[in-house]
């Protein structure tokens, strides 16, 4: 694969002025969108659908499929909110598209919003992401000088308003109701499903959420035709009705011990080890992995015998990780302690847990407080079994839980005390503290 492929979504970056909207249109900018507004917003949701995109935000839902659930004949407002947030750990290939290219993803944007016959469209920033929101400031006030946003765009019946909006730097915030609620002024805490966002999202209108790699997808699917998109990635398993397949390019993340960590657009398949070896440079000082995480914290660990492992919408899960998530590769070296990699998850989604239900607020605090006592040289051979029944018990998949948070701080307990036990009994039976521990407490 490495040398074969010629990158799409991250053709511009680098380019000299590569965020300005004079730039984009002189790369064709703009035409995707004029071919949208030529068509019916129906069939531009068609050609979504027949391309394949699934969102690129973690959940993996088909794209098409969800912009066809909003209610037919809507007499009053639409709304599409763009998830922005990107706070899941080893993620930034939304930060590098709305530093870089932001008018590729405002050009989705409006086709998303044409098709789906929403006339508001809310941008959802990461407050952390500083440079994207003073670049996403500038573009958009670009588009509504040059008539490409605001009313009758391009001289069409069709009118749309984008808002930007910084997020108070909350994990949770990336779950689409959780968003929401931060959206409307209040605390950020999911809401029961259903009615799902696309029946009552948004102030209790029929809301799309879509993902900045998404929108990015749809502006060249639209550019360049749904069978073009179709014969990137992997096909769907005709044995399994509910494989949608891994279809199109996408964003990796690869960071932690690599010699070269990066953003990588490769084909949806593309295995661990080959994105690891041949793009990523290697893992650092000569060293060898001992896990990896493959697309964000909440995705689990998979070990070196399973870098083999595409890296699509169906891969991780056979090796029991919850997911691809959002593609972002963390390498983990063998001389790193996985007590210490595992501590550092579960502090992370206690730290970010909303609170509002029982089992993920008390979960994620045990959860960390007894790799707390482990780290401290204060652990029992008891703790591996009952962090395992902690994990088991959270999470919308046992049906304790009303989001998915819980379910991704479950998957890094499950597969580290699954896939690497020895190293934990060993670590617990010998008494010792570890280094990290020792420091923190001088």
């Amino acid at each position: 694969m490495s040398g074969t492929f010629e990158p799409i979504l991250l053709a511009r970056v680098g380019k000299p002025d590569s965020a300005t909207l004079a730039s984009y249109q002189a790369d064709g900018g703009y035409s995707a969108l004029k071919k949208a507004l030529e068509l019916p917003p129906e069939e531009v949701i068609e050609i979504v659908r027949l391309s394949g995109l699934r969102g690129r935000g973690g959940a993996g839902f088909p794209c098409g499929m969800k912009w066809s659930f909003l209610p037919k004949n809507q007499t009053g407002p639409v709304y599409l909110c763009v998830n922005g947030d990107e706070s899941e750990p080893g993620t930034f290939n939304n930060r590098i598209l709305l530093e870089e290219d932001p008018h590729q993803v405002l050009e989705g944007i409006i086709i998303a919003s044409y098709a789906t016959r929403a006339t508001t469209a809310y941008f959802y920033l990461r407050y952390e992401y500083g440079r994207s929101y003073r670049t996403l400031e500038k573009a958009i006030a670009e588009l509504y000088a040059a008539g490409l946003l605001g009313k009758n765009i391009l001289g069409k019946d069709y009118s749309l308003d984008i808002h930007l909006h910084r997020g108070a730097g909350a994990y949770i915030c990336g779950e689409e109701t959780g968003l929401i609620e931060s959206l409307e002024g209040k605390r950020a805490w999911p809401r029961i499903k259903p009615p799902f966002p696309a029946i009552e999202g948004a102030f209790r209108r029929p809301t799309v959420i879509n993902n900045v790699e998404t929108l990015a997808c749809v502006t060249q699917i639209l550019n360049r035709g749904a069978e073009w998109f179709h014969t990137i990635g992997v096909p769907k398993d005709p044995n399994n009705q509910r494989d949608f397949g891994s279809y199109g390019p996408k964003l990796y993340c690869v960071s932690g011990h690599v010699n070269k960590p990066g953003l990588f657009e490769l084909p949806l398949g593309v295995t661990a080890r080959n994105l690891i070896d041949n793009y990523a440079g290697g893992v650092w000082h000569g060293r060898k992995v001992k896990a990896i995480i493959p697309g964000g914290l909440s995705m689990g660990f998979m070990t070196e015998k399973e870098l083999d492992t595409p890296l699509d919408f169906a891969g991780p899960g056979k090796v029991g990780c919850l997911g691809l998530g959002t593609a972002a590769v963390i390498v983990i070296d063998d001389q790193t302690s996985m007590v210490d990699v595992l501590y550092n998850a579960c502090r992370f989604f206690a730290h970010e847990s909303c609170g509002q239900c029982t089992p993920c607020r008390e979960g994620t605090a045990w959860s960390a407080k007894i790799l707390e006592r482990i780290r401290a040289g204060h652990g029992k051979s008891s703790d591996i079994d009952l962090l395992l029944e902690i994990a088991a018990s959270i999470g919308t998949i046992p049906g304790t839980t009303i989001c998915g948070l819980a379910d991704g701080a479950a998957w890094p307990i499950k597969t580290a005390l699954t896939k690497f036990r020895a190293e934990f009994e060993d670590y617990i039976a010998s008494g010792r503290k570890s280094e990290a521990a020792l420091v923190a407490s001088h």
